[in-house]
């Protein structure tokens, strides 16, 4: 006998209403529940990075996070980064104008903690953008390319 209990959830504007389990993680809903697997599994264990999504505009870890934590709050997504029209946030266009990927499998986490970044601040100096990015991590080492990426979209953020 499973214990279920309903959650409502706003990710990316929309409302949503998941019978789930207490212990099913934020980054198990959206992916296994929602459909929403921009937001990758990589380690599970809140060490790579890659499940990084906004909680109320800060950046959380969604292996980490059960989903009944986030009810109530807003949730972005890296699929609700774009604007209805599909234009890319500048830092998702940074990133492919500096080919800040390889495999691209990290990317939609490090283009969420670049956002955080950015906002928090962080990005007046390519060291403190790779400190503030020091919990993404890039298998392929295109760390290189993020930052001149995060840099790019600080700029163009600003104006």
């Amino acid at each position: 006998m499973t214990n279920q209990t309903t959650i409502h959830l706003t990710i990316n504007g929309h409302q949503h209403e998941l019978e789930i389990e207490p212990r099913v993680t934020l980054l198990d809903a959206l992916r296994d529940h929602l459909g929403l697997t921009g937001t990758k599994k990589g380690c599970d264990q809140g060490q790579c990075g890659a499940c990084t999504v906004h909680v109320d505009g800060q950046r959380v870890l969604a292996c980490l996070t059960l989903a009944a934590q986030v009810e109530g709050r807003a949730v972005t997504t890296i699929e609700g980064l774009a604007e209805a029209d599909g234009t890319l946030h500048a830092v998702q266009a940074a990133f492919l104008e500096q080919d800040a990927f390889q495999c691209g499998y990290c990317t939609p986490g490090q283009i969420m903690s670049a956002v955080a970044c950015i906002r928090e601040g962080h990005a007046g100096s390519d060291d403190e953008i790779r400190e503030y990015m020091a919990g993404n991590l890039c298998r392929c080492g295109a760390y290189p390319h993020i930052v001149a990426a995060v840099r790019q979209a600080a700029t163009e953020v600003a104006s």
